[in-house]
């Protein structure tokens, strides 16, 4: 008998797809939904995932996600992205626009779709991916700190509203994670600004160790909770503080 029914959101790449393979690997059923449907179908052809295309800025493509999922166990909330660096002074309010609309109202938008299917379920876990920029803040990263910190207090929010339901919900916040797109799509494209940022730092995590935590965390006995996973590189003691090797 499997673990049930998974939806993890974004992922065509990076944590998303590690996320899919990891939990199929654990007996679940993964829905792997995301934009890309191509590489949804690779990641189908290679795991037995269900792919789904779905854009969680699109209240219709997210209501049609919840038709085609009756039933639910476990969410992970990972579609995402950070757009820019630019200072609050030069910032522009598209990528604020965009960052919000994804990572906040994304993750609204998911959660409050599928969780009667969660209850229903006798045992929901809600996964929401953030960030340790969730947690803290940077110069240039104002409006991604912010939206992660809103995406943040959305499930502290939603783990009151459920206490006596049949849900766990569980954040997960990891630091500096080396994934092939994040850094690129950041910098619109400019993947030597984007190697920049992991110049030096030696063993950065990858996306199959954010996955690893997401896994353990969702797996944990019914009445386990893990309100707050921290995970950052061995390289990285906080948000400033980065060992890097010349």
């Amino acid at each position: 008998m499997g673990n049930g029914v998974a939806v993890v959101t974004g992922a065509s790449s990076g944590i998303g797809a590690a996320t899919a393979r990891r939990l199929v690997a654990e007996g679940f059923d993964v829905v792997a939904a995301a934009r890309r449907l191509d590489r949804l179908q690779q990641l189908a052809d290679e795991t037995g995932c269900t792919p789904f295309a779905l854009d969680v800025t699109d209240p219709a493509s997210v209501r049609a996600l919840a038709d085609a999922v009756p039933t639910c166990r476990v969410l992970v909330n990972n579609a995402g992205g950070a757009f820019g660096l630019e200072t609050i002074s030069k910032s522009s309010d598209d990528d604020w626009q965009r960052m919000y609309d994804v990572n906040v109202l994304g993750t609204l938008r998911v959660t409050r779709a599928l969780l009667p299917q969660l209850v229903d379920s006798g045992d929901g876990v809600v996964v929401t991916v953030t960030s340790t920029a969730g947690h803290g803040v940077y110069e240039g990263g104002g409006g991604y700190t912010a939206a992660k910190h809103a995406e943040r207090a959305l499930s502290e929010t939603l783990r009151l509203e459920l206490c006596g339901e049949p849900v766990r919900v569980i954040e997960v916040a990891p630091g500096m994670v080396k994934t092939e797109e994040f850094s690129v799509v950041r910098f619109a494209g400019d993947a030597a600004r984007a190697d920049s940022v992991y110049a030096g730092v030696p063993g950065p995590l990858v996306a199959d160790d954010v996955a690893d935590c997401i896994a353990w965390a969702a797996s944990r006995p019914a009445h386990v909770n893990i309100d707050l996973l921290v995970v950052r590189p061995r390289a990285q003691a906080a948000q400033h503080k980065v060992h890097r090797e010349s």
